[in-house]
């Protein structure tokens, strides 16, 4: 104690430790303990596309633990408790090890007599509702609004809807938003995706289609006189996106990937071809003579899917590195001779 200071409680750093209770079982000298806060429980909700885009409301039926009102969360008959005493009424054990000179280490964990509320209660003088457990089971209906432009993993929050306890402050339900996969649509942020795919007389002779909407409005998709449209070619719809959330009268943009659907070999006599070539621009291959054909190698072309090749060439590499390794450990080794 300084001169003229405040006089301090010697075991005020046992109390920083120990949430407000001596290790030597003495109680706390700043009054009431501070209520803990109860966990928050999290439940994933699913949600299809068309329910982000339109909003939707859905109705869910939970069981929580809520104090029981016979006891009003006592535990007891009388409602009269007694502090528990493998925790002194802290509610947490606190064990301390010496590690070394000057190095101590703590370890608390909930008291398993009091389930951390740091309170027994008599058996005698159990409530027959709770059955000494303070709290019962409840069912509630909750109504989850999911607003228009929601996206994936947003979280819905019912504040202190958990589970109660007593003296602890009640957490909240928190729904997560888990977006379903749509076989039609892909969303980025505020804008939609759409694959669509022509025919080759499409792609160069016009394009007309019916596209149905996430809220079953039908729009009309249309080329423009002469137009050609080659393959992978994005075309934009402005405002025809999602919704914005907050902002639900604003929208992205809807966006249409077009691939084309060429004729398979073979679906085209030799008359048809010589049609198309006096139709479409004059090929660009250059005019061969005799001779230079006839010094040139010819060549086989064969079909084959870029994504399996490269997967087998991929496994062949490790399968080289595997046998490497194997030949690298069961190369000549030197043994000592024998005498």
């Amino acid at each position: 104690m300084g001169g003229g200071g405040e006089m301090h409680n010697p075991f005020d750093i046992f109390e920083s430790f120990f949430g407000g209770a001596s290790p030597f079982g003495g109680g706390s000298s700043r009054g009431s303990r501070r209520q803990r806060r109860g966990e928050d429980v999290v439940h994933p909700l699913k949600v299809s596309l068309e329910e982000l885009y339109n909003g939707t409301s859905k109705k869910l039926s939970l069981s929580r633990n809520v104090l029981c009102s016979k006891c009003k969360g006592t535990g007891s008959k009388s409602g009269s408790s007694s502090k528990c005493t493998g925790c002194h009424g802290s509610g947490m054990k606190v064990s301390i090890r010496q590690l070394g000179p000057g190095m101590i280490q703590q370890m608390q964990q909930i008291c398993p007599d009091c389930k951390g509320s740091g309170e027994t209660v008599n058996e005698r003088d159990r409530c027959g509702q709770c059955k000494g457990e303070k709290v019962v089971q409840e069912k509630k209906v909750l109504e989850v609004h999911v607003e228009k432009g929601m996206k994936h993993n947003q979280k819905i929050t019912f504040a202190g809807e958990a589970d109660e306890a007593p003296d602890t402050v009640t957490g909240d339900i928190v729904f997560v938003l888990q977006e379903k996969e749509h076989p039609k649509f892909k969303r980025k942020g505020d804008d939609l995706f759409y694959e669509h795919t022509l025919t080759l007389s499409e792609a160069l002779c016009g394009y007309q289609f019916i596209l149905t909407h996430l809220d079953s409005r039908q729009l009309l998709i249309k080329s423009q006189p002469l137009e050609i449209v080659k393959p992978g070619q994005y075309k934009a719809i402005n405002d025809e996106g999602m919704p914005i959330h907050h902002r639900p009268f604003m929208k992205g943009n809807l966006y249409i990937h077009f691939s084309v659907d060429f004729p398979e070999s073979g679906a085209l006599t030799l008359d048809q071809c010589k049609a198309l070539e006096n139709i479409l621009p004059p090929k660009n291959s250059q005019q061969l003579t005799d001779m230079e054909l006839d010094e040139c190698e010819e060549t086989i072309l064969q079909d084959v899917n870029m994504e399996e090749e490269m997967r087998r060439k991929q496994q062949q590499v490790r399968q080289e590195a595997y046998e490497e390794e194997d030949e690298a450990a069961g190369g000549p080794q030197v043994q000592c001779a024998q005498q």
